[in-house]
């Protein structure tokens, strides 16, 4: 959430950054209500001092024999007056939360404006791999190969689904240890949280009230509960309402989940197999940091999903997004995006982003300085990363003329030792 003292203090410097988002911010209504909050607690405070002076003055004027009635009456008139005040000043303040909550985090300022058009490469590893042959996609090469059902995902679930098989579980589960054992030798703290959310979580994580309808819930369950989205929407909710220690920063977890999403259904026709789905397992980092320590934590996670893609030796490139194709809730994203043969283009597998103390300020997470000042924390993530697309990256660049796939090095080891996958007959 944006600071609402910021929007009081320079609306213009809100609005300026929020248009670079593509969001036509007006902040006049809020000055208005801010302006009314100002003038309810003045009153109030102003009656209530009234209410105090008269009410010590009873004492005295009842010991002089005069007549206190008229007080009592005065001192009930501003109580009732108070009253009505304080129930409007509740509405107003209701009015500037409902009005602040749903706008976007604010992005950096060296952002560009505009949205995926004005995204560019900042780095680039590898050259897009060529074949002195006929390649095929990896919906082809999965099912040749034995990997992936797709035919009986359809039956048992529908449209957007897929089933691991055989050698095609392993090579996923393998690929999600290589993940697990890179973060927990870097120092990361390992969690498996659950996949059934409260509302509160969602609203934390920024991705409510706005995006309600963009995941699944769960219907006839009081407190309603949803799946998760991606497991940041649980890690960056697991120090809500509490006051941390600087000394306690950065806070640094990582966790494996499946990840459920509702957008499966507008797919383009060229995005076939596993490029999008309903469900999708991925591994994901997130930080809770200092202000000051934020963006040396943003640049480490960087670092590190680009470590594990250059591990698996795939080309791909690190994407700097503009303004526009930042998250709601973020204020900077750098995607990295794996080359695709079939489809010639790159594909994002990890999004590193940096909230900033947006989504601290709707979780109340704050911490302690050294100074004993209350602060908010600031909050990243980052995919360590998304197998949905790596999957088909790996079959896709690493095909060989007679059909089979290399195993990339640093995955055998969880395959039994396997180095290469070879088509089933």
């Amino acid at each position: 959430m944006i600071d609402s003292k910021l929007i009081q203090d320079n609306p213009e410097l809100v609005k300026e950054r929020l248009a670079k988002k593509g969001w036509d911010f007006d902040p006049s209504p809020l000055l208005e209500l801010f302006k009314e909050r100002k003038e309810l607690l003045q009153s109030v405070e102003d009656n209530k001092s009234k209410q105090n002076k008269l009410s010590a003055s009873v004492p005295q004027i009842k010991k002089s024999g005069g007549d206190v009635q008229g007080i009592f009456k005065e001192v009930r008139e501003l109580a009732a007056a108070n009253k009505q005040k304080e129930e409007r000043l509740k509405e107003v303040e209701k009015t500037i939360k409902e009005l602040i909550e749903v706008l976007p985090n604010m992005p950096d300022d060296d952002l560009a404006s505009g949205g995926k058009e004005k995204n560019h490469p900042i780095y680039k590893f590898k050259e897009a791999p060529t074949f002195s042959f006929k390649p095929k996609d990896h919906v082809e090469l999965a099912e040749s190969l034995g990997l992936i059902d797709y035919k009986r995902a359809a039956k048992i679930s529908g449209t957007g689904t897929w089933i691991y098989t055989g050698l095609g579980a392993r090579l996923e589960w393998a690929l999600l240890n290589y993940f697990i054992a890179t973060h927990l030798k870097d120092g990361y703290t390992m969690i498996l949280p659950p996949h059934l959310l409260n509302e509160d979580s969602g609203y934390t994580a920024g991705q409510f009230p706005k995006f309600r309808e963009d995941v699944f819930w769960l219907e006839g369950q009081e407190p309603r509960k949803f799946l998760l989205p991606t497991a940041e929407t649980a890690l960056v909710n697991l120090h809500r309402n509490e006051i941390l220690t600087e000394a306690e920063l950065p806070k640094k977890y990582f966790a494996y989940t499946p990840c459920y999403r509702r957008e499966a259904g507008s797919y383009r026709t060229e995005e076939r197999g596993m490029i999008r789905g309903y469900q999708f397992d991925k591994v994901e980092m997130v930080q809770y940091t200092t202000e000051e320590g934020s963006d040396a934590a943003f640049e480490e996670m960087v670092e590190k999903a680009k470590a594990l893609v250059e591990g698996l030796g795939l080309a791909y490139q690190l994407d700097k997004l503009a303004a526009g194709d930042c998250s709601h809730s973020m204020a900077r994203t750098y995607d990295i995006e794996v080359y695709l043969p079939s489809m010639g283009i790159y594909k994002e597998v990890s999004s590193v982003s940096n909230a900033r103390d947006y989504q601290a300020r709707r979780g109340m997470i704050r911490y302690k300085d050294k100074n004993g000042k209350t602060k908010y924390c600031h909050t990243l993530n980052g995919s360590g990363l998304a197998t949905s697309r790596l999957f088909p990256a790996i079959l896709e660049q690493f095909q060989q003329e007679d059909g089979s796939v290399i195993v990339p090095e640093v995955l055998r080891p969880f395959m039994g030792g396997i180095d290469k996958l070879v088509p089933v007959k």
